[in-house]
């Protein structure tokens, strides 16, 4: 289909809504983006016409709404390019999908001594689960650095790895900096000095905007969060090998999740099944199914034209304002800037820009270590998708400008 951003907004409802009396500039997607209506539709239709539980009873409802929750898992897969929808388990985000990985692939198999590497972009989701997983049994965390430009320091890969190293764990985006890790060719240099090293990526912000096969990147372990996809909230994904899902043992028990229960023993189904304990998020994943089906849509190729066309327009335009300077300045980036500007607090300059009907994101976005890092103590940060249009980015520009001449009189 050719690809027409007036026509991609009309399934955007939101876009068209006033906000403070001002037109609505939506540029905060690397937090949520937004929903077509297809998606709400689809899952209206289900909770209106489909509602009832998954994998349970022999009615006729139940088998259909089964048979279209694990569709959804099957385009799931499809879309990271797995090789078995049961390498795909559902969780409630990334978050939840990373301490799934910590709590039981960990516990299994990091002890005492042994170092968990990550990176100096980490987003908290994946720092904390390894931090408390290092605290409890007695492991070491080691940390890749950043440069000043906002990429990772390779050079430094080889000697941040030893052969106590279990676990590799980064991020294929940055959410702060917008960088694209070289996530295949790092995978390769990791595992050729350790070949029994597990890896885990943390595709939260890389879904949105590129393609993913698992299989190519050498990824053991997967994530990402549908509202981060034009999808529902309370839905996550986790990839892992199923070699490796098969070994790990569950997380929750309940319900769903078992062969037989006696009060000596219970016995477990495999991957996924094991775990996803208890009624799972059927309507969520089903939108998130959808979503997938409407992004399909669109020639990758197209949207990453678009989007970095806006990324471009909206970074020449933030550089000309006196004291403002963009953090993250990779060239190979998604379209997300993150900036500071003299004496101006994120905070302050985000409330601003509200009130001109701007919607960015100002603080440290879960990710404190690098702010450490730049020595500041937040940034403001303005998020591009594919149903923006330059008249988004013109706002923020004249928006920031006209704030910033209000600090600085």
């Amino acid at each position: 289909m050719t690809y027409s951003v007036s026509d991609i907004r009309k399934d955007f409802p939101l876009l068209d809504r006033p906000f403070h009396e001002k037109p609505l500039y939506y540029l905060d997607s690397a937090v949520s983006g937004q929903m077509p209506s297809s998606v709400s539709e689809r899952m209206r239709q289900y909770e209106m016409y489909e509602h009832t539980n998954v994998h349970r009873g022999v009615s006729t409802l139940s088998q259909q709404a089964t048979d279209h929750f694990e569709k959804a898992r099957d385009t799931v897969a499809r879309f990271l390019k797995a090789s078995s929808s049961k390498e795909i388990i559902w969780t409630r985000g990334t978050t939840e999908a990373i301490n799934l990985v910590a709590q039981t692939w960990g516990r299994q198999n990091i002890q005492a001594g042994d170092t968990i590497c990550l990176t100096e972009m980490e987003h908290h989701a994946n720092i904390v689960p390894w931090q408390m997983l290092s605290q409890s049994v007695g492991a070491h965390l080691a940390v890749i650095p950043v440069s000043d430009r906002g990429e990772l320091r390779l050079d430094e890969l080889s000697k941040v790895l030893s052969p106590k190293t279990k676990v590799l764990a980064l991020t294929h985006v940055s959410n702060v900096l917008g960088t694209i890790n070289p996530i295949k060719k790092i995978i390769t240099e990791a595992k050729k000095q350790i070949p029994s090293l597990m890896v885990l990526v943390d595709g939260a912000q890389a879904v949105a905007h590129l393609p993913v096969d698992v299989q190519d990147l050498g990824a053991d372990f997967y994530t990402f969060s549908g509202h981060k996809l034009s999808g529902p909230t309370g839905i996550g994904v986790l990839y892992g090998r199923k070699a490796l899902l098969d070994a790990m043992p569950p997380w929750h028990g309940g319900g769903n999740m078992i062969l037989s229960v006696t009060w000596d023993r219970t016995t477990y189904i495999e991957a996924p099944g094991k775990f996803e304990a208890g009624t799972p998020p059927i309507a969520a994943a089903i939108g998130l199914g959808e979503a997938i089906e409407y992004l399909s849509k669109f020639n990758p190729q197209d949207v990453h034209a678009h989007e970095q066309h806006l990324l471009r327009r909206a970074s020449e335009g933030l550089k000309k304002i006196p004291g403002l300077r963009i953090l993250g300045e990779s060239s190979d980036k998604v379209s997300v800037i993150s900036f500071v500007v003299d004496g101006v607090h994120p905070h302050d300059l985000g409330t601003l820009l509200d009130h001109e009907g701007i919607v960015i994101r100002a603080g440290h976005h879960c990710a404190q270590p690098l702010m450490d890092r730049f020595q500041v103590p937040a940034t403001t940060r303005a998020s591009i998708a594919y149903y923006n249009n330059e008249s988004d980015v013109d706002a923020l520009i004249q928006a920031t400008q006209k704030s910033v001449e209000m600090f600085h009189g």
